[in-house]
């Protein structure tokens, strides 16, 4: 594990929680206590060594502001 990065785009994040709900490995998590530009409380990397690329949050993002990158 901990082979890919995950990154979130999070001016484009409204905080809507779906990536979170569908990670298997609770990598993602709501920042409550910091919003963005637009006033949406983004989502957060929490566990990025947990990640196994499965994109699941990737597809769930109705925003596209998620991507996985698999590291060299």
């Amino acid at each position: 594990m901990g082979s890919f990065t995950l990154s979130i785009r999070e001016e484009r994040c409204k905080g809507c929680e779906l990536c979170v709900s569908v990670c298997p490995k609770g990598v993602l998590a709501i920042n409550k206590d910091k919003p963005n530009a637009a006033g949406y409380f983004p989502a957060s990397v929490v566990k990025q060594d947990e990640c196994v690329g499965c994109q699941s949050c990737v597809r769930m993002c109705p925003d596209v502001a998620i991507t996985i990158e698999k590291k060299d």
